[in-house]
C-alpha cells in the first residue's frame, strides 16, 4: 500500500506540473468570468503550500500549520520552480517505514492536490484553455 500511495501522489504531482507548463504565464492570472472564485495563480499557490505544509507534517507526525514559500505565484518559471522542490521535498521520504500518523497525512496530500485538479479544470474550461497530454490521457478532458 506504501506504494501505491507513493506512486499516486508521484502521478498527481506530475499532472500538475504538466499543466503549469503547459499554460502561458498570462493565464496564471485569470479567474473564472462572471464567478466568484481566485485566481489560477491562488490555486497554484495553496497546493504548494500544502504539499510544504503536510509534507512537514508526514516528517514530523504532527500538523505545524500551514505554510508556503511561493511568493510570487503569477510567474510561472516560480511556480515551476516550487512545484519541483517540493515535488523532490516529498520524494525524500521514505513511505515504507511511515506510521499511521504520517499515512493520514500523506492521503490528506493526495486529496488535496486532486480537489486543485478539479478546480483547475474548471478553470481551463472556464478561460478556452487546452490541456497538456497527460490530462487528456489521465481525466479524459
Amino acid at each position: 500500500m506504501y506504494h501505491k500511495l507513493k506512486e499516486k501522489l508521484d502521478r498527481s504531482f506530475r499532472l500538475t506540473h504538466d499543466l503549469v507548463a503547459h499554460l502561458d504565464e498570462t493565464s496564471l492570472n485569470l479567474d473564472l468570468p462572471n464567478l466568484p472564485s481566485n485566481r489560477i495563480a491562488g490555486q497554484l499557490w495553496c497546493i504548494v503550500g500544502a504539499r510544504e505544509s503536510y509534507t512537514k507534517a508526514i516528517k514530523t507526525s504532527s500538523w505545524k500549520g500551514f505554510s508556503c514559500s511561493l511568493t510570487t505565484p503569477r510567474v510561472k518559471q516560480s511556480v515551476l520552480a516550487a512545484l519541483k522542490t517540493s515535488h523532490e521535498q516529498l520524494n525524500g521520504i521514505d513511505f515504507t517505514e511511515l506510521t499511521n500518523v504520517q499515512i493520514e497525512f500523506a492521503f490528506d496530500l493526495l486529496e488535496h492536490e486532486i480537489q486543485h485538479h478539479g478546480q483547475l479544470i474548471r478553470f481551463v474550461y472556464g478561460n478556452g484553455f487546452t490541456f497538456p497530454d497527460s490530462w487528456n490521457k489521465r481525466y479524459t478532458v
